[in-house]
Parts: C-alpha cells; sequence; structure tokens
C-alpha cells in the first residue's frame, strides 16, 4: 500500500502540472522517474516508450500507468492512473456539468494558450534531444533514425508512426547485432504479480470488450453500454494521444445528436488548456451529453471507456515485453526501434508542436530559450510553464 500511495502522489503532482500532451508528458515522465526519482533507468524508459507507441491507445497515460505497474503491481498502476487523470478529469466533468461552461471563453485567454504552447515546445524539443544523446549512441543508431523517418513523413499518422517503429526495428535486427542489452536486468524488474497468463487473460479481456461492447448496446438499447461502446472503441482505434481522437469522437456524439459541435470544439479547447491526460476531455463530453446517463455518471462511464482498452493492452503485453526483450535479437530490434521513437519525437516537436506554437520571431526566441533552460540549467518544468504563461499574457 506505501509503494501504491508512492506512486499515486508522484502522478497527482504530475496530473496538476504537466501540460502540452503526450509528447510533452513523456519529457516530463523522464524527468520525474528517470532522473529525479531513479525509478527505471534510460534505455528501460526508452522501451516502455516503444511498447506504447507501437499500442492503440493514449500514449502517456499507458506508459504512467506502466511505470505504476512495474513500481507497485496492479494497485501501483491503478494508482499512477487515477493520480494522473483525475486533476483534469475533475475539471472537465464540472464543466460539462455546467459549472462555468458559459465562462469558456474566459478559460480559453488567448495569451495564457499561446504561452502554454511555448512551454509545449521547450518541454518536447528537452525530451527529444535527452533521448537522442543517451539512444543514438552511433552512426548505425544514426542512419535507423533518418530511414525510419521515411514511413513518418507518409500521409496517414498514426499509421506512419507505426511503420516507422517498425522498420526501425527490422534495421535494429540487421544493424545492431551483438551490441549488448539496452537496460540492464537489475533496473528492469518483472512487473509484481504479472505473468505470461495474467497477460494473456488481460489481452483477451480486452478484445472480448471490443466485440460484446457493440452487441450488447444493440441488443439491449440501453443508453449507457452505448456511450461506453463509442468511447471504448474510439480509444482502441487510436494511436498517440488525445488530438487523435477528437474526429473520431467528433463524428460519433455529434453525429448522433447527442452533443452540439460548438459545445462539443468549446470542450475540447479548455481540455488543451488542462494539465494531465487529453482523453479527460472524454468526462466534458459524457457529462453534457444530451440523453441520460449524463452528468457524473456519463463523466465516469465515458472517461473509464475510453481509458479502458489502452490499459489492458499494455498490461497484458508487459508480462511477454519483459521477457521478450532481454532475446539478443530482441534486444537489436529495440535498439533500432528506439532510434525510431527520437526520429517519431522530433517529427512531432516539428509539427505540431513547434509550428502550431511559432508564430514570430520572438515566439521562437522564448522556445529556444524555455529549451536550454530544461535541459542545460535543470530549470524544473513547473516553473518554466509558468513562466512561458506569464510571457504569454504579457
Amino acid at each position: 500500500m506505501g509503494a501504491a500511495l508512492e506512486v499515486f502522489l508522484a502522478f497527482l503532482g504530475l496530473g496538476l502540472t504537466s501540460f502540452g500532451g503526450p509528447v510533452a508528458h513523456l519529457g516530463y515522465f523522464r524527468t520525474a522517474f528517470v532522473e529525479r526519482r531513479r525509478w527505471i533507468d534510460g534505455a528501460a524508459f526508452a522501451d516502455l516508450v516503444a511498447l506504447c507507441q507501437v499500442l492503440p491507445g493514449p500514449l502517456s497515460s499507458q506508459l504512467g500507468f506502466a511505470l505504476g505497474l512495474r513500481r507497485a503491481g496492479a494497485l501501483g498502476g491503478l494508482a499512477a492512473w487515477v493520480g494522473f487523470t483525475l486533476p483534469s478529469a475533475v475539471v472537465m466533468a464540472a464543466l460539462g456539468l455546467g459549472l462555468g461552461l458559459g465562462g469558456l471563453s474566459q478559460v480559453l485567454v488567448p495569451g495564457l494558450g499561446h504561452g502554454l504552447k511555448l512551454a509545449t515546445v521547450a518541454v518536447v524539443a528537452a525530451a527529444v534531444f535527452t533521448m537522442a544523446r543517451s539512444l543514438i549512441t552511433d552512426l548505425r543508431r544514426a542512419a535507423i533514425l533518418v530511414i525510419a523517418l521515411i514511413p513518418a513523413l507518409l500521409p496517414g499518422g498514426a499509421v506512419g508512426q507505426v511503420l516507422a517503429l517498425f522498420v526501425g526495428g527490422l534495421l535494429g535486427l540487421w544493424l545492431c547485432r551483438g551490441q549488448g542489452a539496452l537496460s540492464a536486468t537489475p533496473e528492469a524488474p518483472e512487473v509484481p504479480g504479472a505473468s505470461r497468463r495474467s497477460g494473456a487473460g488481460l489481452l483477451a479481456l480486452c478484445a472480448a470488450l471490443l466485440l460484446l461492447l457493440p452487441l450488447a448496446a444493440w441488443l439491449t438499447g440501453a443508453q449507457a453500454l452505448a456511450l461506453a461502446d463509442v468511447f471504448a472503441r474510439a480509444g482502441a482505434l487510436v494511436f498517440g494521444g488525445g488530438h487523435v481522437v477528437l474526429p473520431l469522437l467528433q463524428a460519433e456524439v455529434v453525429g448522433r445528436g447527442w452533443l452540439a459541435s460548438d459545445t462539443f470544439l468549446a470542450g475540447y479547447g479548455a481540455a488543451q488548456l488542462m494539465p494531465g491526460p487529453l482523453f479527460s476531455f472524454a468526462a466534458f463530453v459524457g457529462a453534457a451529453a444530451g440523453p441520460e446517463p449524463h452528468g457524473l455518471a456519463g463523466a465516469a462511464i465515458a472517461l473509464c471507456a475510453l481509458f479502458l482498452p489502452g490499459l489492458l493492452l499494455v498490461a497484458g503485453a508487459l508480462p511477454f515485453w519483459e521477457g521478450l526483450r532481454r532475446l539478443p535479437r530482441a534486444k537489436a530490434a529495440l535498439a533500432g526501434a528506439n532510434a525510431a521513437v527520437v526520429g517519431v519525437l522530433a517529427l512531432a516537436l516539428w509539427d505540431p508542436v513547434w509550428t502550431g506554437a511559432v508564430h514570430a520571431l520572438p515566439d521562437g526566441i522564448l522556445a529556444v530559450a524555455g529549451f536550454a533552460a530544461l535541459a542545460f540549467l535543470r530549470v524544473p518544468p513547473v516553473l518554466l510553464v509558468l513562466a512561458l504563461m506569464l510571457s504569454g499574457l504579457v
């Protein structure tokens, strides 16, 4: 229980301060758990990032859940998810209930939002720089990074990113053979209480959930099951983060007449100013949706349904991943996949992070100064975020 409480408090702090979306969250997590608390070494952290990149679901929440699992078992994984998600989910549910819905224009202060975007640029740049320095250690890995960028640049977004990791893994099998382990076994313990049998059971449960929910919703006509089905399918089909889930949810929720388009987009805009996972937007939609159940019950159903498939997938895959990545060929493939991860994150840094935030020379100067403060001066990320938020208001 003590370890789970430690996990909860660590992720609650991140849930209150981690602005910027899933790629930025990787930087916050690396600072918190690799550099400061030393719960995991840098190479093992990169292994988990690679695993979560190839699984559908919310990237940063899956990574946090995996870190919690490794630290304190199933209770630790749950504590990590609750701590990281709770702050933004409570605010979004309150907005959905109408507590301040009319004041969304005040929430979406243009200057404040712009400052947060510049902070995101700095956090993501520092994460990419740090990962590149530790993972791109020779010309072979640099070559893998460059080649893996080709599929990542193809149309298709998340599909191209997953293909880039696949290409990186294949190239790693060829170019990184015999170069040793990526992470030492003492730094990468098994997940407490996990086994391959339990992992297979969780993967089967995820498949059953996605197969049976739509059938149950159709047979019963229950709105609660229909709501859960829509959000579970969206969570199972999305790679990367909350920005990708927008068109899926908009088509289903607005298309079914559960929520007006303007309200949906206003809530989504507010969610982007929240710390923590962007998937907490589900709490807003569930609370504000027209048919019952809505309110707190709707928020809870939508929130849990959107996250559940991705969390089941990562919990089910981890027992197999821990053993697989110690095999010589798996280590070589992971070396290539990790090089590709750096490339994928670098592309995300450029578009949409940089292009969405830097519109003039002063913006670029502030973003670069923020990166230097994080990467070289070791300024705490939360202080940088606050400073750039204030600069945006000015």
